[in-house]
């Protein structure tokens, strides 16, 4: 009885008169309700009505969920609901379809292939520069767009050989997707898609041009022909099992353009946003980018000795992590932590909290580069750091990630300074990633 009883052991929280506002805080302030489970330990049951989520914030949690027990853990609570506004793309799909569509792209992410690549990043990035540039002494710029911009044209170059500068509604075709997947989350997809909300109005004439976008991407690429290794051509064959093989195409290739250029540019703009809060950091970086790079373009070798620009990027990713939350619905009864997970719970790792765990991060809230000096050693375990994910589903596209990063920080460190417009307040909006509500303004100052 007792050993049943404690493989019962339901984790602390709430009480069930709080749901009402814990409701709102999962609508209008998604940080603070996860910051507000932290209070009751490593793992907080948060009923809200008739749903149940279990927050799990220690690293053994992390690893039993994402990797140890993985196959015990499908997509949760709005990536689920996900699926209506994206489709059944690599982000969302489970089981034998995930494992056949990851084998597909899998290649493409290839070390040799990504090495490949790295004069397409750098091309870009120095044309993110010139635009900045321009900008010198003048008005403020929207650092948010501009990294938008710039993760759009380095996805075309070395995902899809395409040029998606021709596509300009897409940035705001993906705002009416995010927007319509988070409103399924809360609503838990309760609400039918003829329903005419204002933003679900939107969302269906967003899901139409990224329709005519991909359709379009792969139209050009069946008339130009040809074999190639980048990710549209390993997608065109599926076109060919007729509408069903189109409908996954699509899919793939509106997961592509989404996942593929949203996190890097969140994690850019947060990275200039915490510059700019630390000048001695960005002196640093700066020092290095010259040291290393003189006045030429990086090459994907260089990334070895830009160390200093590497950690900044880390500690960027640690505060804000892209991928600020990890949902996961348990398919059969579980324990985690030593507390019960019945079958069909909703489990949340969240990296926004865990990044941020007072007994794996001294001063949590401080923006300190130096904790992944990769000289010393780390003392943390290896699950207390995940902005990438873990286990199976570990992001397939990290490497290309880090180094258009750290070719851009670097190069736009070298040659300028980026100042936040006095006033502005940077606020965190959790959507499927950890974005800049609103946008970022700053203004363009030459490097001393």
């Amino acid at each position: 009885m007792a050993l049943n009883q404690a493989r019962r052991r339901v984790p602390p929280g709430p009480s069930q008169a709080a749901a009402p506002g814990l409701f709102r805080k999962l609508i209008t302030d998604r940080l603070g309700l996860m910051t507000t489970a932290t209070r009751y330990g490593d793992a907080a049951r948060l009923a809200i009505g008739p749903k149940a989520l279990y927050f799990f914030n220690h690293p053994d949690h992390a690893k039993h969920v994402l990797a140890d027990n993985s196959g015990n853990y499908h997509k949760g609570v709005g990536q689920v609901q996900a699926r209506r506004a994206l489709g059944n793309g690599l982000l969302t799909s489970e089981g034998e379809l995930w494992r056949e569509q990851r084998r597909l792209i899998q290649p493409t992410f290839q070390h040799k292939r990504i090495v490949g690549q790295a004069d397409a990043v750098a091309e870009e990035a120095a044309a993110l520069v010139a635009r900045l540039r321009s900008h010198s002494g003048g008005g403020p710029v929207d650092v948010v767009g501009e990294m938008t911009g710039l993760t759009l044209g380095v996805l075309g170059r070395t995902l899809l050989d395409a040029d998606l500068g021709a596509f300009d509604s897409i940035g705001h075709s993906f705002e009416a997707v995010q927007d319509q997947a988070m409103f399924e989350m809360v609503t838990m997809g309760v609400v039918p898609m003829w329903v005419p909300l204002a933003h679900q109005r939107r969302f269906r004439r967003a899901r139409h041009d990224l329709q005519r976008i991909v359709d379009k991407l792969l139209a050009d690429r069946l008339a130009r022909g040809g074999d190639g290794d980048d990710a549209l051509s390993r997608l065109v064959g599926l076109a060919d099992s007729g509408p069903q093989g189109r409908q996954r195409v699509r899919d793939e290739l509106v997961t592509l353009l989404l996942a593929g250029h949203e996190t890097t540019a969140s994690t850019l703009s947060w990275t200039f946003h915490l510059l700019d809060r630390n000048p001695e950091v960005w002196e640093r970086l700066r020092a290095e980018a010259r040291t290393v790079l003189g006045e030429r373009t990086p090459v994907h070798e260089d990334l070895r000795s830009l160390t200093y620009t590497t950690m900044v990027i880390q500690e960027a990713m640690r505060l804000y992590p892209p991928v600020w939350i990890l949902p996961r619905e348990a398919q059969d009864d579980d324990e985690v932590g030593g507390y019960h997970v019945p079958a069909g719970a909703d489990v949340l790792i969240c990296p926004y909290t865990l990044h941020r765990h007072p007994d794996y991060w001294d001063d949590p809230e401080r923006f300190d580069p130096e904790r992944f000096d990769p000289g010393r050693p780390a003392e943390r375990p290896r699950y207390a750091y995940i902005p990438f994910g873990a286990g199976p589903r570990f992001c397939i596209g990290s490497n290309l990630g880090m180094m258009e990063a750290a070719f851009v920080v670097a190069m736009v460190a070298r040659e300028m300074r980026l100042a936040t417009v006095p006033g502005h307040e940077v606020v965190p909006e959790p959507m499927l990633s950890l974005r800049v509500r609103g946008g970022l303004p700053m203004t363009v100052h030459p490097a001393r």
